[in-house]
């Protein structure tokens, strides 16, 4: 394998390298060239989100990691449809992450709830069939991130003008990538499988009303930045029981010593260098071999802008207690609410 088909390998694929190699020197060999990949995708993702907020304006440097997270992810990723189909959902979702978020935020809490369900649903539907793919985990991210920096007047026409471009480069990867692909399955298909039966679709009823609710609770408690709470819950209602435990005992401990070290920095580094705390975080989290480490290195970028928003005790306190909120709230509701998806089921069959 080349210098350059080792850097196309995605993260599981260059670990997987490093622990086989073998002897040292291969071994160093290949963890050189796996540093090179996050040192370069750093870069490229900097510049990236750099370049989107020049074109289209600060306050749209969130649509850059969107469409940064879409097209790294389905790369590698298919919705397990016909070629034409795949990209006819693909681009529906993209409508919804658009104008979603834009909607829920002009909404009162009962609307917003409303549009937030809907939304939800329609991109675990339409995105998230194949569980295996964890597609949910980057596009629910990616909704609850242009929900939390939402814009407005000529800052959101702009905001459609970058979520196009976006979903146009997505599309166009998508089908580069996955157009040898051979599937039957149509959208038509996708909707007759929502059923009340499948573990896939209580899976994604309870993700709909398990984040939702928990954002719905912050809401009425006037809890600030609400969407943290909406990821941590997202990030613990996974298809997979068991690893709704595992992630909610990694997620609290890894944000809160995420917040430590991201205060250590804080006092310890000149001002100078704290835009580039996120950046720090990147690189660590592409670094992580967990989802606990991942928690730790998430928690920079952060704070790096919730700081400027809330204050630094502010941002550190409620970074901490959403995201225990939402942990905690995600666990309790998934054992709850799959109790109740299991007798409806047992009742209507």
């Amino acid at each position: 394998m080349t210098f350059y088909q080792e850097l196309q390998l995605n993260q599981a694929g260059s670990k997987l390298m490093i622990q086989e190699a073998v002897g040292r020197r291969a071994k160093a060999w290949h963890l050189l060239v796996y540093l090179v990949k996050i040192l370069l995708t750093m870069v490229f993702c900097v510049a990236f989100v750099t370049l989107y907020g020049w074109v289209f304006g600060a306050e749209n440097n969130i649509v850059g990691v969107v469409v940064l997270l879409c097209v790294m992810v389905f790369r590698q990723a298919d919705l397990g449809m016909r070629r034409g189909q795949s990209l006819l959902a693909l681009g529906l979702v993209f409508l919804v992450l658009a104008f979603g978020p834009r909607l829920a935020n002009l909404a009162e809490l009962g609307g917003e709830l409303a549009v937030h369900g809907l939304s939800l649903l329609v991109i675990l539907v339409l995105g998230c069939h194949n569980v295996v793919m964890f597609n949910h985990s980057t596009l629910l991210l990616c909704y609850l991130l242009l929900y939390g920096y939402d814009v407005t007047g000529d800052l959101y026409i702009q905001r459609l003008i970058a979520m196009g471009i976006g979903a146009a480069a997505t599309l166009i990867v998508y089908y580069r990538n996955h157009r040898k692909k051979v599937y039957k399955r149509s959208l038509g298909d996708i909707f007759k499988e929502f059923d009340i039966h499948s573990l896939r679709t209580k899976w994604q009823i309870t993700m709909v009303f398990g984040v939702t609710t928990a954002m719905l609770i912050a809401g009425l408690l006037h809890v600030p930045r609400r969407m943290w709470i909406g990821i941590a819950a997202m990030s613990i209602l996974v298809p997979f029981h068991e690893d709704a435990k595992k992630r909610a005992k990694s997620r609290v401990p890894g944000n809160i010593v995420g917040c430590f070290i991201f205060l250590a920095l804080y006092y310890l580094l000149p001002p100078s260098i704290y835009n580039y705390v996120g950046v720090i975080g990147g690189i660590g989290v592409g670094l992580s071999a967990t989802y606990g480490c991942q928690a730790v290195f998430n928690t920079f970028g952060a704070l790096s802008i919730a700081v400027g928003i809330l204050g630094l005790p502010g941002a550190v306190f409620f970074r901490i207690f959403n995201n225990f909120f939402g942990a905690v709230y995600g666990v309790l509701f998934e054992r709850g609410f799959g109790r109740v998806l299991d007798r409806v089921s047992c009742n209507g069959q």
